[in-house]
């Protein structure tokens, strides 16, 4: 659910961070900030080494998890044997995976964040985080 596509949005919050910006994690940053999918590290090493030959994947999985653990991204697991990655943001959403494509949709419905509110509230809790990932297969037309 990304508002913008500005290519230095990553690259500007970890230097807001004070991480040291070497070029290689720069091209990752950006490979990031394009990004409109949710790609795994094999992805963000295609992305970027079509911009800088000379990024391995070692350097890809070393920065992933160095954005990650500075919270400017987040690593999600949709059953499919790999961490991918989306820019960690203050907007809110979900995730609907497609079993057979591997599409990942992400969506906001105002009645689930009521409706997990009330159960956090019945069952005596005061709701801090959740994340909602739904797993479909596409319907046919009819079906």
């Amino acid at each position: 659910m990304h508002t913008t596509t500005m290519p230095d949005r990553i690259e500007k919050l970890c230097v807001e961070k004070g991480l040291r910006m070497t070029e290689q994690r720069r091209v990752i940053a950006r490979v990031l900030s394009m990004s409109e999918d949710h790609p795994d590290a094999e992805e963000l090493h295609r992305r970027a080494s079509e911009v800088d030959s000379r990024i391995s994947l070692a350097t890809v999985y070393r920065t992933v998890r160095l954005f990650e653990e500075a919270g400017i991204i987040e690593r999600h697991d949709f059953r499919d044997g790999r961490s991918r990655y989306e820019e960690a943001t203050e907007e809110h959403h979900h995730h609907l995976i497609d079993l057979k494509s591997g599409d990942v949709i992400e969506f906001v419905d105002e009645e689930i964040e009521r409706q997990k509110e009330a159960i956090a509230r019945r069952l005596g809790y005061r709701l801090v985080d959740h994340r909602l990932e739904l797993y479909g297969i596409k319907l046919k037309d009819g079906e």
